[in-house]
């Protein structure tokens, strides 16, 4: 996706075409503008129509499924799947995670995949991607700074006030990931989320789970799973 100051504009293939691409299916998304989460709109191919829409959301829920058979393929993934998750792998845009296998996918605005719980619209995972010339995430700076930056600045809107309860930091197969769990309040209600992010492919990738405030305490094992899983991938 490339950014502009107000609007996001897909660069990544289509999931209709993921799923339709040999790749797809072989195992093995700071400037201030780059981070900007509010005011933000999606342009698509005006060439695209309802048919298509259709198309795509047909293809889309099989991705659960089709990914979960892929991972399984091999011993070691199958291993690594938690009971009650499947596995979203993305080996055209370079990533991959684990979301709870009862959720479903849906289209988040200026968002490459997402899935939510089937009954609670807040609780829900979500990935995007935006182009960057950093080749690491420690490029962008120390945790300690560019983490309450991002939340305070960028993940929050201006009505709504910004808590970051912890940060953490690691390193997988060479590639380094910062995540974050914070709470924005608003006078109508509060959502509670862990972030994660990282650089790749000449990417930046941000992947996005949260609930309800009010659920935060039930679900917040559940949903670490999934801000844990996260990966990128060489492409």
């Amino acid at each position: 996706m490339a950014l502009s100051s107000l609007s996001l504009t897909w660069v990544s293939t289509p999931l209709y075409n993921k799923l339709n691409s040999t790749h797809y299916n072989e195992l093995p998304r700071p400037n201030s503008s780059l981070f900007s989460c509010n005011n933000i709109s999606c342009s698509k191919d005006p060439t695209s129509n309802e048919e298509d829409r259709t198309k795509r959301r047909t293809l889309l829920l099989g991705v659960g499924a089709l990914t979960s058979s892929l991972f399984q393929a091999s011993p070691l993934f199958a291993q690594e799947i938690p009971a009650n998750y499947r596995a979203f792998v993305d080996s055209s845009d370079g990533y991959s995670y684990y979301y709870p296998s009862d959720w479903r996918d849906f289209d988040f605005m200026a968002h490459d995949s997402a899935f939510k719980d089937r009954y609670l619209q807040l609780q829900n995972v979500r990935v995007r991607f935006l182009p960057t010339d950093k080749k690491d995430i420690h490029d962008m700076g120390p945790m300690e700074e560019i983490i309450p930056d991002l939340v305070k600045h960028r993940y929050a809107a201006p009505s709504q006030v910004a808590t970051i309860f912890d940060m953490q930091e690691k390193n997988v197969e060479g590639k380094n990931y910062y995540t974050v769990e914070f709470q924005l309040t608003s006078r109508i209600f509060a959502t509670t989320s862990f972030a994660t992010i990282a650089i790749g492919n000449g990417r930046y990738y941000t992947l996005i789970v949260g609930a309800n405030e009010r659920r935060w305490k039930r679900v917040r094992n559940k949903l670490k799973v999934v801000a844990d899983s996260f990966r990128v991938l060489d492409i």
